[in-house]
């Protein structure tokens, strides 16, 4: 099933009992965060608020936050397109008569897609120049916020040269009435084509869709390579063409969003932007970002807003980015021919942790596959990657990790590259969009059992509780990092121990090992490699950094590091005392948004 825009699949969710609305009202402001944070912990259905206090326009949120919906807005035809695309291509070639025969069905499906281009459609309903961004619910979602800010964009933006489009989901914040901060990233599509624009001294158009065909949203957030559109690619997830709109604005506006916000982006100009709670479970913090000046809108008549909320894993966008990942893994042997598998961990904001499965089919020849990783679009942002050659389910974390440190041979699997760029919402590293990256190797069959039981009569001073975390892998307390800066040294090179070829150290043990989910967020979103990573010795061989296990982790918080993400507690006391008034029918559980994502 396919949709053509957002209301259509609101029509469905209703259908299904998926769709609550909520005739109180409620301040976009903290208020409906909450709500939505406690309704996607119970795993509870998408929001319709009706009365957002001090807003124009009904908010919608929580459309993705089950699987069971993220399914349903994107559909098994795309799953099932690429799947019958790979096969094709890996056996039409050379083509023949009967091999070309054969794939006649994908060949009708890439008919369907494309752009069917016109001079009105329902976003054209109100077309205005009396642009007031401070009458849309835009959500200011934790208490730090520096503002309210619009989660849902897609940012659609031309290269000045000709060399295609980009679609793309950057955050807004709302400055004031008529202006947005732009929070392009460093590796992002629309921030190549400002750069281009900027070194030339002119403004570069933007405009940005709210709402339309779910499978929009879809392709804005798809790690696609540089120049493939992504207004083609929600076309064949659609399964349909993409209707447009011409000669109101700088681009083509897609006939079925909500909202079509058009202005520009001039040169040179920054305003501060943020803090920001973001999916990294933590805050980003106040940098200097372009500025986004809108000049005209355009918008159906009864237009609906929509707006996700981040935060701690697991939220909203964690069930959108691995359906992605479903969705795209039978491309990866192609883009990557040494790469049979491959899953990026949402638990830890996806760009901190990767994990794949490549061929080895002479010696280190996965360390080709593993650079080719870290080489490709947004792959290249991944902090850590762990790599084995044989099949394991990678996206059960304590099995794959129990089957790398099984083979690795820490003083030839290991490694570390410094000085390189970073994901930019990633602050483990000395400044912004700086830090290093690790590869970790098991290869071949295992080397060693692994131990499954801690004793030890003498610990180092400072460790507090030691706990399995799985077989081979410790979980060690200790006091803040600033404290006590040299403890993981300490322990890495303690006999107690020697067995174990992995040691997290971490200021909150008991949280740490509750669950898979904890241990991953609270280890992997907390070190950078080049900084954290020791080991109880280290010598240099061929210019290569030999590490002799243990290898531990020094995962505590440095007291540089941003907030974790919490809610207000007169928010939260507010939301439930309320409960019943948003759903008086009783209907909708509240979750622990404190807790449930994470445990």
């Amino acid at each position: 099933m396919s949709f053509p825009d957002l209301r259509a699949f609101l029509d469905q969710l209703r259908r299904d009992g998926d769709l609550v609305e909520v005739g109180a009202e409620v301040d976009p402001v903290q208020e409906a965060a909450e709500i939505h944070r406690r309704v996607v912990a119970a795993g509870g259905p998408a929001l319709l608020f009706t009365r957002p206090s001090g807003a124009d326009f009904p908010l919608v949120t929580n459309l993705f936050g089950t699987a069971r919906r993220a399914e349903l807005a994107f559909g098994e035809r795309p799953q099932g397109f690429i799947r019958r695309l790979v096969e094709t291509v890996e056996t039409a070639l050379p083509p023949t008569i009967g091999s070309l025969w054969g794939a006649r069905d994908v060949a009708a499906q890439v008919l369907k897609v494309g752009l069917r281009r016109g001079r009105r459609g329902p976003v054209t309903e109100v077309v205005t120049d009396d642009v007031r961004l401070d009458r849309l619910p835009a959500l200011t979602t934790w208490p730090e916020d520096g503002g309210p800010f619009i989660t849902l964009p897609l940012v659609f933006t031309e290269h000045p040269d000709g060399r295609g489009h980009n679609l793309g989901m950057y955050r807004l914040q709302v400055h004031d009435a008529t202006a947005t901060g732009m929070h392009w990233q460093i590796g992002k599509g629309g921030g190549f084509h400002y750069r281009v624009a900027e070194g030339r001294g002119e403004s570069l158009p933007v405009t940005v869709f709210l709402g339309g065909p779910p499978a929009l949203t879809l392709a804005a957030i798809a790690p696609l390579p540089e120049n493939v559109p992504e207004l083609l690619l929600a076309s064949l997830i659609a399964g349909e063409r993409l209707g447009l709109v011409e000669g109101v604005g700088p681009h083509p506006l897609v006939a079925r969003a909500e909202f079509a916000l058009m202005g520009s982006v001039a040169p040179l100009i920054r305003r501060p932007e943020g803090p920001f709670g973001d999916h990294y479970g933590y805050y980003s913090l106040t940098h200097d970002y372009p500025v986004f000046q809108v000049s005209r809108i355009a918008r159906r008549r009864d237009a609906i807003f929509p707006a996700t909320v981040v935060g701690k894993p697991r939220q909203e966008d964690f069930f959108i980015g691995d359906l992605l990942q479903d969705l795209l893994s039978p491309l990866f042997p192609l883009v990557m021919p040494g790469v049979t598998d491959l899953w990026s961990y949402g638990e830890t904001g996806y760009h901190s942790l990767s994990a794949a499965v490549v061929k080895q089919r002479y010696a280190r020849e996965a360390m080709a596959s593993a650079f080719r990783i870290l080489g490709e679009g947004q792959l290249s942002l991944t902090k850590f990657l762990l790599v084995t050659d044989q099949p394991v389910d990678l996206k059960d974390f304590r099995a794959t990790l129990e089957h790398l440190l099984a083979r690795t041979n820490t003083e030839t699997d290991l490694y570390v590259f410094s000085n390189l760029s970073m994901d930019t919402l990633d602050y483990t590293g000395p400044e912004v969009n700086l830090g290093s990256k690790g590869i970790w190797l098991g290869l071949g069959e295992p080397v060693r059992s692994l131990p499954e039981q801690f004793s030890a009569s003498e610990l180092p001073s400072g460790c507090g509780s030691v706990e399995v975390f799985c077989r081979g892998c410790l979980v060690v307390g200790g006091p803040p990092k600033a404290d006590d800066p040299d403890l993981a040294s300490r322990v890495a090179s303690h006999p107690a121990f020697a067995d174990w070829p992995l040691v997290v150290l971490t200021d909150e043990p008991a949280r740490a090992v509750r669950s898979a989910m904890n241990f991953l967020w609270t280890t992997f979103t907390r070190f950078e490699p080049a900084a954290d990573v020791h080991a109880a010795a280290t010598r240099v061989v061929r210019n290569h950094l030999v590490y002799t296990a243990p290898i531990v982790i020094d995962a505590r918080l440095a007291p540089s590091f941003p907030g974790e993400l919490h809610c207000d507690p007169e928010v939260a006391d507010t939301v439930s005392t309320r409960w019943k008034e948003y759903f008086p029918d009783g209907r909708v559980e509240m979750g622990d948004a404190e807790r449930g994502h994470l445990d």
